[in-house]
């Protein structure tokens, strides 16, 4: 069901800020950057060996992201999980009983299909699970 870490999801209040310390500071280069307007996000993507780190800016104040940068500011919001058909996952995990956020997937950054586990389920870890897309 589960391939690999497809990415590691941190929230921050400013993207270029957040790009001065992770490209110039740490020496990561960005890939690919999108606009995800049904989850009111904007990401920038940089890769770090097989997997990527996902910076997530809000783009409105009523974004989950803008909620979770008010409660807990910034760092690490979620880890993605990729999965080769996200219905039958959710599925499995449903009948497994493992509390969803989302139960059908939604659109994610680059033409991907995610979807949320809550971390209440999870021992407080947020989980994404990304079916690949155009860019992936």
């Amino acid at each position: 069901m589960i391939e690999k870490i497809s990415h590691i999801g941190i929230a921050v209040k400013n993207m270029q800020e957040a790009l001065s310390v992770f490209e110039d500071g740490i020496g990561l280069e960005v890939t690919s950057t999108d606009e995800v307007k049904a989850q009111k996000v904007r990401v920038a993507f940089l890769p770090v060996g097989e997997t990527r780190l996902e910076l997530l800016e809000p783009t409105q104040d009523d974004s989950p992201i803008a909620k979770f940068l008010e409660n807990r500011g910034e760092g690490i919001h979620h880890i993605a999980l990729k999965v080769t058909n996200i219905e039958e996952s959710l599925a499995k995990l449903k009948e497994k009983g493992v509390k969803l956020i989302n139960e059908e997937p939604v659109a994610g950054a680059h033409g991907t299909r995610i979807a949320f586990l809550h971390p209440k389920g999870t021992k407080g870890v947020m989980l994404e699970l990304v079916e690949e897309g155009e860019h992936e």
